[in-house]
């Protein structure tokens, strides 16, 4: 072995024995969320400490169910979260699309107001958002009200200018050259070659809205509207909190997220990483 390769491989060796503590500290919140969702409300509160899981993860699903209609739950935060996903990836997509190949008057001012918008916190338009909604349109307790308020992404369409940009201006030119529609260039030229970008900020937007709780918590009151992290808040009442309920029901909903994202983490690292170099 060449002394270049020892180097490579010492640093290696290094860095994983670096890595290896921060990665067993962050998953051990996790182990323990594993953990208490399988005991039973008084158990999570003994005074000893449990490392190891018990049986009692199946009774405490029942329990949830019971309580809050859990799966049904489940399934309107999936429907929420894959439409939500594909309509806001569409949007930021087009959005971008037309900030990073067209000239326009006023595109700057655009693009500087889309910048303002990720300065402003949320809790400035949100009690706006909720009266124009619920007391305007009259859409509280309905999928629209949930999906269509957050489609529009300053994020989203601002890395998704910055891929486009990034892309051969001469490619889209020979294509006007031959006679393509601007729409056929977008959907079969330029979308294709953004896969990776696409990919990253399909995960980052599907996420956002699986886990997003405020927004859901204020527009949807009726129990049958709920999403699934909006049903669990309902376990925390005011003279009983059902532990274990939560906690079998937050595994429930990070285990998923955990799979998806140690399967697509190449596409979201490899979207990440072209996006954000041009």
């Amino acid at each position: 072995m060449s002394s270049r390769s020892q180097a490579r491989l010492g640093r290696s060796i290094a860095l994983h024995l670096f890595l290896t503590p921060l990665a067993l500290i962050w998953l051990f919140p996790l182990w323990m969320m594993v953990v208490f969702s399988t005991m039973p409300d008084n158990g999570i509160f003994s005074p000893g400490i449990e490392l190891l899981p018990h049986d009692n993860f199946i009774d405490n699903v029942n329990n949830l169910q019971r309580d809050t209609n859990f799966v049904g739950a489940i399934g309107i935060s999936v429907s929420v979260a894959v439409t939500y996903t594909f309509l806001s990836v569409l949007l930021t997509s087009m959005a971008g699309w037309a900030l990073a190949r067209y000239n326009f008057v006023g595109k700057g001012v655009v693009v500087a107001i889309i910048l303002g918008t990720i300065t402003l916190p949320y809790a400035v338009v949100l009690i706006p958002q909720f009266i124009m909604v619920a007391r305007d349109f009259q859409l509280a307790n309905t999928w629209v009200a949930l999906i269509v308020p957050p489609l529009f992404n300053s994020l989203g369409v601002l890395f998704m200018r910055q891929a486009f940009s990034m892309m051969p201006g001469d490619l889209f030119d020979a294509a006007r050259v031959e006679g393509v529609k601007e729409w056929r260039i977008f959907l079969f030229v330029a979308l294709p070659l953004a896969r990776p970008m696409l990919a990253a900020l399909a995960i980052i937007l599907f996420l956002a809205s699986w886990n997003n709780y405020l927004w859901p918590l204020l527009i949807n009151s009726q129990p049958g509207a709920m999403t699934a992290p909006v049903a669990l808040g309902t376990l925390i009442g005011l003279t009983k909190v059902s532990w274990g309920g939560i906690m079998a029901g937050a595994v429930m909903l990070t285990v998923p997220m955990l799979v998806v994202f140690v399967l697509l983490q190449r596409h979201f690292i490899a979207g990440i990483a072209a996006g954000a170099i041009k």
